[in-house]
């Protein structure tokens, strides 16, 4: 009963007997199968269930989109990128087993498999690179009484994250868990996006993926940011993509203004999203839409992000 690829790659839920074909992504159509469905296994790739999440097979499935979503557009994104779709996927399964910390490193240890991809590779061959460098990023802190406010100050990047901010946030978050009179922490970013994520210009800067994963447990922000994620606030304005959704979506609290927008594009890069992200976006939204938004790359409205619970709630400005 499986139909032709083109066609969905519509897997049904009674498979045949020699068990789940070898194929980039599967979908279920979820208004053909039984109330009876079952499945005891799932294959080594995506299966994602095309349908209402109300279906009793749903909640075994890697993601259910609706038809708000473009099975089309996810196929060719996943075909594209077979390698990064199923270690994601794969990763994605094992988290809500895993304590934080020990969360945290298998993602790590996910995204270097990735970094040292010919895939990613040859991603970044084929990039354009920025002939004329941007200002190192920083971080502002200040302090209100027991609260602590932690600044993107980039703008002039869309405060997108470099080695110097990525390893100043490492530093606020570590301080805000060392000293116990702060009661809140406050994260913002200055200007008009709260952040364009990681610094493209850095990837495969570190050309050794063991090397990468050693730095990511001692720096991540990730790391620090778990730590404090009961007190922290996120206040989010304009774009918030890759890296710096990935750590805002530690915080308890997340509001956004109406013209916010979220996105995470890594799979197109041929990796998954590596600051924390998928520890912090299965936390809060769940797996399957965490990996509905890896596997779509598509950007998230801020009425929708409200809707997902990916937002707590929508402000008309960040004051």
């Amino acid at each position: 009963m499986l139909s032709d690829p083109q066609d969905l790659l519509i897997v049904p839920e009674s498979i045949h007997p020699s068990g789940f074909p070898d194929l980039p992504v599967g979908f279920v159509d979820l208004e053909r199968e039984s109330i009876e469905s079952t499945l005891p296994t799932l294959p080594p790739y995506p299966l994602i269930g095309i349908g209402s999440v109300e279906h009793p097979l749903a909640a075994r499935l890697d993601a259910v989109i609706g038809p708000r979503d473009n099975a089309q557009s996810i196929a060719a994104a996943v075909t594209a990128q077979p390698l990064a779709a199923r270690i994601v996927t794969q990763l994605l399964r094992m988290l809500p087993q895993l304590a934080d910390d020990d969360a945290l490193t298998a993602e790590s240890l996910a995204y270097a498999a990735l970094q040292g991809s010919e895939a990613h590779r040859g991603w970044i061959a084929a990039r354009a690179h920025n002939t004329s460098p941007l200002p190192e990023g920083r971080v502002v802190l200040s302090r209100e009484d027991d609260v602590l406010i932690v600044m993107l100050d980039r703008p002039e990047a869309g405060n997108a994250i470099d080695r110097a901010m990525r390893d100043a946030l490492h530093e606020a978050f570590a301080l805000a868990n060392a000293d116990t009179t702060i009661k809140r922490v406050c994260l913002r970013g200055q200007g008009r996006s709260f952040s364009l994520g990681a610094e493209l210009s850095e990837f495969g800067t570190t050309t050794d993926p063991a090397r990468a994963h050693a730095i990511r447990s001692e720096t991540l922000p990730a790391r620090q940011a778990v730590r404090c994620r009961d007190r922290m606030e996120a206040h989010i304005d304009g774009a918030c993509i890759g890296a710096g959704l990935e750590l805002a979506a530690f915080a308890a609290r997340i509001t956004a203004t109406r013209r916010s927008w979220f996105q995470l594009p890594e799979l197109a890069m041929g990796i998954l999203p590596g600051a924390g992200g998928c520890v912090s976006l299965s936390r809060r939204i769940g797996r399957q839409r965490t990996l509905s938004l890896i596997l779509s790359g598509r950007r998230l409205g801020a009425r929708e992000a409200l809707a997902w619970g990916l937002v707590d709630s929508l402000v008309d400005d960040t004051a």
